[in-house]
């Protein structure tokens, strides 16, 4: 699966991305790089920014709020009538999770393309072409804040970075694009002030009830009822894991946290049969 490469500070980028043309400016989402590739066999296979996961059940936790959103919402059959070779396309985005910002997680969706690689022309498709491509197959691009911009417009020295668009505070920063592949980023001095989360020192079963409330069941509960999808004990509590992981990342999988993973999960086990058991009541 094609990977590409870091992506580089404003300051360290090739002098050309700036010389001439135009940028588009997108939203720098502080979340997690997750590859995609459509398999001949129709599977989707996913990816980090340093492995390939083969083996669905390998997939780390904290990605499969956005793995699941993925394969929920690609259309797969239009990216296969687009190209001869469905294999060459590897679909690039951000997985988002609590890192350094607290999102607004309803409104962020669980995945944003940020990348398209067209095996096919050897390339990385332009901006313009990859948020028409997102569109298309059901995916939410990530957030455009200036597209068309003339270079000669853009000072990254004088350069304000906006607020975010997923949550009331600024944006980690922008990244800009050219429509050659250049690509860099421009971080705002502002995120370097924001503290990122302390590890959590608690029991796994003081965790689940923290974490896992009757409210985060009820409304996975509706969501499912409301797809007509049955709400079952295995299906509620994996997705009340996903989203746990999505939300408390940096927290529960923090390098000073000392949860005991196997056992929360099984305290969140235990709260998602003690809901149904009411539920069923």
């Amino acid at each position: 699966m094609k990977e590409r490469p870091p992506l580089p500070r404003i300051e360290d980028a090739p002098q050309e991305l700036l010389e001439s043309g135009h940028l588009w400016l997108t939203e720098l989402i502080d979340g997690a790089t997750l590859r995609i590739q459509l398999r001949e066999s129709g599977l989707l296979r996913f990816g980090d920014s340093e492995r390939v996961y083969d083996d669905p059940d390998a997939i780390p936790l904290s990605y499969r709020r956005a793995v699941r959103h993925v394969r929920e919402r690609l259309d797969r059959d239009r990216l296969r009538r687009a190209v001869d070779d469905v294999e060459s396309v590897v679909l690039f985005g951000a997985a988002t999770r609590y890192g350094t910002i607290e999102y607004d997680w309803d409104r962020l969706p669980p995945f944003l393309g940020v990348g398209v690689w067209a095996g096919d022309t050897g390339r990385f498709l332009p901006p313009d072409a990859t948020e028409r491509t997102f569109d298309r197959l059901g995916l939410d691009p990530i957030n455009a804040v200036e597209r068309e911009l003339n270079t000669r417009d853009f000072d990254p020295d004088s350069y304000v970075v906006p607020d975010s668009a997923w949550y009331d505070g600024p944006a980690k920063g922008v990244v800009v694009r050219n429509k050659k592949g250049g690509r860099a980023k421009l971080l705002d001095p502002e995120f370097h002030e924001i503290e990122g989360p302390s590890p959590v020192e608690a029991s796994a079963e003081k965790l689940a009830e923290r974490y896992a409330t009757d409210r985060r069941f009820e409304t996975i509960a509706t969501e499912l009822r409301d797809r007509g999808d049955a709400v079952t004990f295995e299906v509620l509590h994996e997705r009340a894991l996903e989203d746990i992981a999505r939300e408390e990342y940096g927290r529960l999988f923090h390098d000073g946290s000392s949860v005991d993973l196997p056992a929360f999960r099984s305290a969140v086990a235990e709260r998602t049969g003690a809901f149904l058991s009411r539920v069923d009541e």
